[in-house]
């Protein structure tokens, strides 16, 4: 499995309803295992089961799977209703076709619309309100891409995402979210796909939902996409590496059986380079073992290919802002 970690950006979004709801926030990151410290810091990073964690305890305290960010709640358990109301469609054009009339039985629920065009199909999302940070756009959309790969037990590759807003700050971000490339300032945000793909039949039943809604929200968010970029293609290789080493540039050119010039213009044209990748896996790994607190850090340094553990201190620093004792358990910022 992938190791992703999420920006600061979607932790002070994910927190913006309960602090209106005059929630402790703090304690909620305390809780989360998250140090509060680092939402002063931009390049700041959590790990997906701390997400994960944060996510379940606003679900817990708001009773509400849009953590409060829309004008009427969406009581915890909807989404696994919905899950129930499409487990038993026979293909999956009939599961997303009723998902998105679940969610019209709600006035403040997602908007999702199913549309075929030739050999492209898209599901269409808008969240129907006032949604200035693109969060109950931007998650749905990633949860219905992983459910529906999950429903016919099945990689979906996205042939692109197009969003109805410019280009955001935090950019680089959506390769690890949907490993397809990203079109700003379309007409609608949607996720384009394979359309053959609508008559794969629904493989899971009731028992597998159980499993699923049980293990919800960490397998959505460090469920591998099977990203359809060049970056996400390289990141794949490169993950397959740990804990022994990383494949180089030439080592992974040769493997997608392109020349590493090829690769480099690949990367180039998608914004980011194979050092930068390289750096974004390392960075996740680090992050997601030094919350997990089951290593040290001459340990991880030495797993991530640092000659020594000041290089290791230097580089996560220029990743993140911080230092990596910052993310251990117990340690100050």
């Amino acid at each position: 499995m992938l190791t992703r970690s999420v920006a600061i950006h979607y932790v002070r979004v994910a927190l913006l309803g309960a602090g209106r709801r005059g929630l402790d926030t703090t304690a909620l990151l305390e809780q989360a295992g998250i140090p509060p410290e680092l939402l002063d810091l931009e390049r700041a990073r959590v790990s997906t089961d701390q997400f994960a964690r944060l996510t379940k305890l606003l679900w817990d305290r708001l009773d509400d799977e849009l953590l409060g960010l829309a004008p009427a709640p969406s009581k915890v358990g909807t989404f696994a209703m919905m899950c129930h109301a499409v487990v038993h469609c026979p293909d999956l054009r009939s599961a997303l076709r009723r998902s998105a009339d679940f969610y019209r039985l709600f006035p403040h629920g997602p908007r999702m619309h199913l549309a075929e065009s030739g050999d492209d199909a898209s599901m269409s999302l808008e969240a129907g309100f006032d949604d200035p940070d693109h969060f109950l756009t931007e998650a749905p959309l990633v949860v219905w891409h992983r459910f529906a790969g999950w429903l016919i037990r099945r990689r979906i590759k996205l042939r692109r995402v197009e969003f109805a807003y410019p280009t955001p700050p935090h950019v680089m971000e959506y390769d690890l979210l949907f490993g397809a490339p990203a079109v700003f300032g379309a007409e609608r945000t949607a996720a384009v796909f394979d359309a053959a793909l609508l008559d794969q039949p629904v493989l899971q039943d009731e028992a597998g939902l159980r499993n699923f809604l049980r293990r919800a929200p960490a397998d959505v968010l460090a469920r591998i996409d099977y990203g359809s970029t060049a970056a996400a293609r390289v990141r794949r290789l490169l993950s397959r590496g740990l804990p022994d080493r990383l494949p180089s540039l030439d080592e992974v050119a040769a493997r997608l059986s392109v020349s590493p010039q090829t690769l480099r213009r690949q990367l180039a044209a998608e914004g980011t380079s194979f050092q930068q990748v390289r750096d974004q896996l390392r960075r996740d790994v680090a992050v997601a073992a030094l919350a997990g607190g089951q290593i040290s850090i001459e340990q991880l340094s030495a797993r991530l290919g640092f000659s020594e553990p000041s290089a290791f201190h230097r580089a996560f620093k220029r990743w993140t802002g911080s230092t990596p004792r910052a993310y251990q358990p117990g340690q100050p910022v």
